[in-house]
């Protein structure tokens, strides 16, 4: 059950129905909101819901007893507890495999995974679940940062812990952005679920305008160049030529930011009609002019989590250059390794840490000017986006051969004579990317304004045109859809 099939809208309308008799009295629509985000993720996850119940009640309790602790030594001893347990559950699914092999190479020992979970599912409901396979549940890595920023934030009395389990399971469960985040604060959420339900004429103009663009960005354009071109090139490189590679590097950096934000954008429209606002989680990533611009602008709230509750914690800028330097590249390598357990995600991390150590030493020595001249500012822009273009090749790719073939194609020389023919063969496929890019690259004014049209034509043509967009996706979509990349994290 995803955004882009039909089931999730049937599923969304229904829920829209009972939620439109329940929305006045919020205890009742908080506890309503929990129940159907869990079943969003039994049918998104199968069994691993209990996986979500459990990171519920204990973050609950973590949260409620940080609160009540009689003295500091014991408010620490349950965030201590409760982040443990937080990051063993991120680690046996996520890291499992990854930990048995260094500890078989290290120690010469032939231990195998096993999983826990399937095997106490099989002996109570007589299940025949694989117990010697890991399978990654969905989201995981959403909702486990997501409660650590909870616990942490009670601790830091920048959030009063929630009375109420429902309540929490609904704020840690909350289905629209449950399994690809944005990774959502308890002070930005919390406070909403008490308040009268509200929406206005414009918030529901804003919430059909998201729901459209998502869509279109993640059917029309990211599911397109995937299946019609960068997957094949990606999945064997050695068969391509160094130009078509590289417009599979530049095709992957288009379709990457249109699943991930085609993905935000649809959960806040979905949230915005329930009468909650998520965090922005996206702002033109590739308008970025320097590295650090692009991390305040891909995946906000990742970015934010890390610098809060990792970069800071380790000392953040206050304790020198080089202190600096090692906590950015700390930082970096563990959220690469957050996106999976592979060398891969790990030198993508080691890159942009190395990048951001680089900005912040050059930017020591050179300190930016106030007025920057327009082509410095295009200069950085087309390096910033290019390094971030080639670093998107290791966190696509399948192996380290597949890094190593494409690098070496890109930089092989293409004869003249095929580049026509190859702009020919694939002139859609490219076309799409040129159109995205170039849609992208407007200035954000021209989007709102685009946004703001829409907000003030009448319901009745908002809702028809909504609907027609509808229409012409599903009847112009190149294939089975295809599921949101950051399911895989």
């Amino acid at each position: 059950m995803i955004f882009t099939h039909v089931s999730f809208w049937v599923f969304f309308m229904a829920v829209m129905l009972l939620y439109s008799f329940l929305y006045q009295k919020n205890p009742i629509r908080n506890a309503f909101l929990f129940a159907v985000s869990v079943y969003f993720y039994y049918k998104c996850g199968g069994y691993y819901f209990s996986l979500l119940l459990i990171s519920v009640l204990i973050n609950y309790l973590a949260g409620r007893s940080i609160e009540a602790g009689k003295s500091a030594t014991v408010k620490k001893a349950v965030l201590f507890a409760g982040i443990t347990f937080n990051l063993l559950l991120l680690a046996y699914f996520k890291y499992a495999y990854l930990l048995v092999e260094w500890v078989n190479h290290l120690f010469g020992a032939s231990l195998k995974v096993h999983n826990l979970l399937a095997d106490w599912t099989n002996r109570i409901s007589g299940s025949h679940f694989d117990a010697a396979q890991i399978m990654l549940p969905v989201g995981i890595s959403f909702f486990t940062f997501q409660a650590i920023s909870y616990i942490v934030d009670v601790y830091r009395k920048k959030t009063p812990a929630v009375r109420n389990l429902p309540d929490f399971g609904c704020y840690l469960s909350f289905f629209p952005q449950l399994v690809a985040g944005p990774i959502v604060r308890a002070a930005e959420f919390i406070p909403q679920m008490y308040r009268r339900y509200r929406l206005q004429r414009e918030e529901f103009g804003r919430a059909l305008f998201f729901i459209g663009s998502g869509l279109v960005k993640k059917i029309l354009v990211s599911d397109y160049i995937s299946v019609n071109f960068v997957d094949r090139v990606f999945d064997q490189p050695a068969l391509y030529s160094g130009f078509e590679n590289l417009m599979a590097v530049y095709g992957y950096t288009l379709q990457i930011y249109c699943d991930f934000s085609g993905y935000t954008d649809i959960a806040a429209g979905v949230a915005l009609l329930m009468g909650f606002q998520l965090p922005l989680n996206f702002n033109s990533p590739y308008h970025a002019v320097n590295i650090s611009d692009f991390w305040r602008r891909w995946h906000m709230s990742l970015s934010a989590w890390l610098r809060d509750y990792l970069y800071i914690p380790l000392g953040g800028n206050r304790k020198g250059n080089w202190r600096t330097y090692i906590n950015l590249m700390i930082t970096m390598l563990l959220g690469g390794l957050w996106h999976g357990a592979n060398i891969r995600f790990l030198l993508w991390g080691a890159l942009h840490g190395l990048a951001l150590v680089l900005h912040k030493a050059w930017t020591s020595i050179f300190p930016p000017a106030k007025k920057k001249r327009r082509a410095v500012s295009f200069a950085g822009l087309l390096l910033t986006f290019h390094f971030t273009a080639f670093c998107w090749i290791f966190f696509r790719a399948d192996d380290m051969d597949t890094v190593t073939e494409m690098i070496r194609r890109i930089f092989s020389v293409t004869p003249s004579v095929l580049l026509g023919d190859m702009m020919f063969s694939y002139n859609t496929v490219f076309a799409v990317i040129f159109a995205g890019f170039l849609a992208h690259w407007l200035p954000a004014q021209w989007k709102e304004y685009v946004c703001r049209c829409f907000v003030k034509t009448p319901v009745a043509i908002q809702l028809v045109l909504s609907v027609l967009v509808f229409l012409l996706i599903y009847q112009t979509k190149s294939s089975a859809i295809q599921p949101f990349v950051y399911f895989l994290f």
